[in-house]
């Protein structure tokens, strides 16, 4: 829902706090203006503040237009007899708290790169297609995400805030600072399901029809995934007619991976899905890593361009960690790799034993995995 209000020609600031009772609901924030989206902070935030200059993590700055103005609340989690909600807002305080992101911290060491065998002119990249910052709902902000990312030792980083593309302007220049490329994305947030739309496009209408999401992002020049398909409360629930090219098949949440759900699901809906992985970080103090689950993929580069066309290609191959048992595509072979004494599966439940810390295989049609001999996925290919 939206509650408008107006902003006067002139307008300093404007400053936007929610009062409820947490314990009883969730109630999201975000806020557009007569030129369109400025932002989403979900249920992380009770405030925000918009500047000409400078803006609340997950919001955008700006020009602040004459006209109305909105909060648009979402009803997250609203008991049967209802939940009292105050908002107020303030315009033109000399003082705004803008809630700012911390200092970057210094670029850590990298762990040394793996080497892979490849294609020629194509390197396997380790990357990380889900994570969030303060800008949504994660603890860090851009900068501290991106050198957690290198001392993971990725070559790439989506990072995929709910709703907003705010953090999108500051990737470049400190993946550039950090030496890591920080694909820009945004998770398409909603109560039946979430979606990450990947690159350098504008933000998606959470709140339009998902097949929108599809058409969408796709004239943009941009690639869509659907998230953890299977991932509890917010599992995909959303019809649609056209598939998204991508999936993430390997979520953190598939912990026990003799639980054959994610596949089924995958097997279910097309395996001409691209899988992916992600990590879904939000905190170190989750205990969960980025990087784990771990995609690799075979780029020309690290550049954004390069690793979305990457993608685009079906060039993924997914594991459990950087230093994990890996199963990849390489000059028309299946190559498992650090995968002794594991089993190579196709999607028909045709296996054949790993002797080897290097083994190739001619390759087969279809979907493949490394298992244990207890039937527990340890990496995926397409």
């Amino acid at each position: 829902m939206e509650v408008p209000f107006e902003v006067p020609a002139g307008t300093s600031s404007v400053h936007v706090t929610l009062s409820y009772d947490t314990g009883a609901g969730v109630i999201d924030l975000g806020c557009t203006g007569p030129d369109g989206w400025r932002g989403w902070s979900g249920g992380a935030r009770s405030r925000f503040t918009i500047t000409a200059d400078a803006a609340t993590p997950g919001y955008v700055a700006g020009p602040l237009e004459a006209g109305t103005w909105a909060m648009v609340l979402g009803l997250h989690r609203v008991p049967a007899d209802g939940l009292a909600v105050s908002a107020t807002v303030t315009l033109d305080d000399p003082a705004p708290p803008l809630d700012p992101e911390p200092a970057p911290p210094p670029v850590p060491a990298r762990p040394p790169r793996r080497s892979l065998p490849a294609d020629t002119g194509l390197t396997w990249l380790a990357c990380d297609f889900h994570a969030h910052t303060l800008h949504s709902d994660g603890s860090l902000g851009v900068a501290s995400l991106a050198a957690t990312a290198v001392s993971a030792g990725l070559d790439v980083l989506a990072v995929t805030d709910h709703n907003t593309i705010s953090h999108h302007a500051a990737l470049p220049s400190l993946g550039s600072r950090y030496g890591v490329t920080l694909l820009p994305g945004q998770e398409v947030t909603t109560d039946r399901g979430h979606a990450n739309a990947f690159g350098p496009i504008p933000w998606v209408d959470f709140r339009r029809p998902a097949p929108s999401w599809v058409s969408f992002v796709e004239s943009n020049g941009g690639l869509l995934s659907i998230n953890h398909p299977l991932g509890g409360d917010c599992s995909w629930h959303q019809p649609l007619d056209d598939h998204p090219p991508l999936a993430e098949i390997w979520h953190w949440s598939w912990l026990d991976r003799t639980w054959t759900g994610p596949l089924a699901w995958w097997t279910a809906w097309g395996l001409s899905t691209v899988p992916i992985g992600g990590s879904d970080f939000h905190s170190p103090a989750e205990g969960r890593p980025l990087g784990a689950p771990l995609t690799w993929v075979a780029a020309a580069s690290p550049a954004v361009p390069d690793v979305l066309d990457a993608m685009r290609a079906g060039r993924t191959a997914v594991s459990a960690a950087a230093d994990a048992p890996a199963l990849l595509r390489v000059d028309d072979e299946l190559v498992a790799v650090d995968a002794d004494g594991l089993l190579l599966a196709d999607s028909w439940g045709r296996r054949r034993a790993v002797r080897g810390d290097l083994v190739r295989f001619a390759a087969a049609d279809g979907p493949h995995r490394l298992e244990t001999p207890l039937a527990a996925v340890v990496a995926l290919t397409p």
